[in-house]
């Protein structure tokens, strides 16, 4: 390189350069610019300046040409943006300044007139809420998606007996469609928190300019209606420091992925030879690199493994938030990549078991067998006895006898005679057999929240309602 090269090879001035004496380091530039992850949130920044822009024409900060001239220029580069073509810089820092440094190119002296009324302190909390509320809804599509096809297979299985368990001991039988929609009650319940969420996400703190508001005659309400939300937000200072919308959404994030996960586990144990509950698709598996046999069920077992990344991303975000004075600190720069991975990541579980949960085919043989092992019945024989007149305690110390008599047999109480249980209580009668049966069992819990076919298919016609309201 000639020396005339290398003199002219001068780094691009900052638009907020002018007290500066000296040009930033190398090393700081790149240590502080965002533009490599906050450029996904450049349409939604596009958005705002529209918003903004169209507000100032509206007051007379800016001329109805100059207003139209903006527009067109962010029309347009919003078109290279999805095109590809948008010449990022990191010399520029950040999403924002990209933007109005292009405008201006292809504008001239009008781009500089954009940022009137506003700073990057709320145009970035502007842009964060736009993006979220974006994912949210998305979010809730998918959410919607996995609990409708849940409810569907808890509709086919509603009369298919497995095993209920309480430390993965057998415990009383229930019907597989009862387990599922156990799950969709988990779901149900991160919808509500996920729409609860996104209502206090959406208020506008655009206007509220660095922490103090702004000497110009702007209308915040005006950019709040322009932009869909709701009000706008109420204290300058809180306005562009403070994340707990962020926070709060990760924490949707952390308990979804956690019931998620809960799924998870029991789909690879299920899926189990020792379970042998449930074939999962070959499209949701994948096979050994030396052992030809084996079937893995990779996608629960990755969907378990990214909780424990989105409950990272929760506590970060929480830890950077706790110390800030007010206002704004470049702290908050560290926002968005735990944001933007908690939402790919909950978006990307949620496909994986929308597409893969109402497709799994349950073997209903074997839940039925392990139902009958383990002395499911032993409770409903208990409750017989009560409903007989014998009080609990006496009825408890009777169904153990019984069930350590039928461990020596190698029998289920179920197989036991007659004359066997009267064995432990001459109380006992013919009629107990009604109860030691699995199909009796279930059908016994014939009550709201209860485990009973006709129950289960009700809950599913009310969960249904639930789904179709939103």
């Amino acid at each position: 390189m000639s020396n005339d090269d290398s003199s002219s090879a001068k780094p691009a001035p900052k638009l907020w350069g002018g007290r500066f004496t000296e040009a930033t380091d190398a090393f700081v530039e790149r240590f502080t610019a965002s533009v490599t992850f906050d450029q996904r949130m450049a349409l939604e920044d596009i958005q705002g300046s529209l918003a903004h822009a169209r507000m100032l024409s509206e007051v007379g900060v800016l001329t109805t040409d100059e207003y139209q001239r903006i527009a067109a220029g962010l029309h347009d580069i919003a078109g290279e943006i999805a095109a590809g073509d948008f010449p990022w810089e990191l010399a520029l820092e950040d999403l924002h300044m990209n933007i109005e440094a292009r405008l201006t190119e292809r504008i001239g002296a009008t781009g500089k007139k954009l940022h009137t009324g506003r700073s990057r302190n709320d145009q970035v909390a502007t842009d964060i809420r736009l993006w979220l509320r974006g994912r949210i809804d998305e979010i809730a599509e998918e959410l919607t998606r996995l609990q409708s096809g849940l409810v569907e297979l808890a509709q086919r299985e509603a009369a298919t007996i497995m095993p209920g368990f309480t430390h993965l001991q057998s415990a009383q039988p229930v019907t597989f469609g009862h387990h599922l929609l156990a799950w969709n009650e988990m779901l149900q319940r991160d919808y509500e928190r996920l729409q609860d969420c996104r209502k206090r996400l959406n208020r506008s703190p655009l206007g509220a300019a660095a922490l103090a508001g702004t000497s110009y005659p702007i209308k915040r309400a005006r950019t709040a209606e322009l932009l869909g939300f709701d009000a706008p937000t109420e204290n300058s200072l809180d306005s562009v420091s403070d994340r707990d919308f962020a926070i709060e959404f990760c924490a949707f994030s952390a308990l979804l992925l956690t019931h998620l996960s809960r799924a998870g586990e029991e789909l690879v144990l299920w899926a189990s030879n020792q379970f042998d509950f449930i074939d999962l698709p070959d499209r949701f598996c994948t096979g050994s690199s030396i052992m030809p046999q084996k079937k893995n069920p990779d996608v629960p077992e990755l969907v378990r493994g990214k909780t424990g990344r989105v409950n990272g991303h929760l506590i970060a975000l929480l830890t950077l938030m706790k110390s800030q004075p007010l206002a704004y600190n470049k702290d908050n720069q560290e926002d968005k990549e735990p944001l933007f991975d908690s939402a790919d990541t909950v978006l990307d579980c949620l496909r994986a078991f929308a597409d893969m949960v109402p497709s799994l085919r349950a073997k209903k043989e074997n839940m039925l067998a392990a139902a009958a092992r383990g002395f499911a019945t032993a409770t409903d024989l208990a409750d017989y006895l009560v409903r007989k007149g014998i009080a609990f305690r006496d009825a408890h110390e009777i169904v153990g006898q019984s069930v350590a008599f039928a461990i020596a047999q190698q029998k289920d109480l179920a197989e036991l005679s007659l004359a066997q249980l009267q064995q432990f209580s001459t109380t006992i009668d013919e009629d107990v057999f009604d109860v030691l049966t699995l199909e009796g069992s279930v059908a016994a819990r014939d009550h709201i929240g209860g485990t009973a076919p006709n129950q289960v298919r009700a809950a599913c016609e009310r969960a249904r309602t639930l789904i179709a309201a939103r």
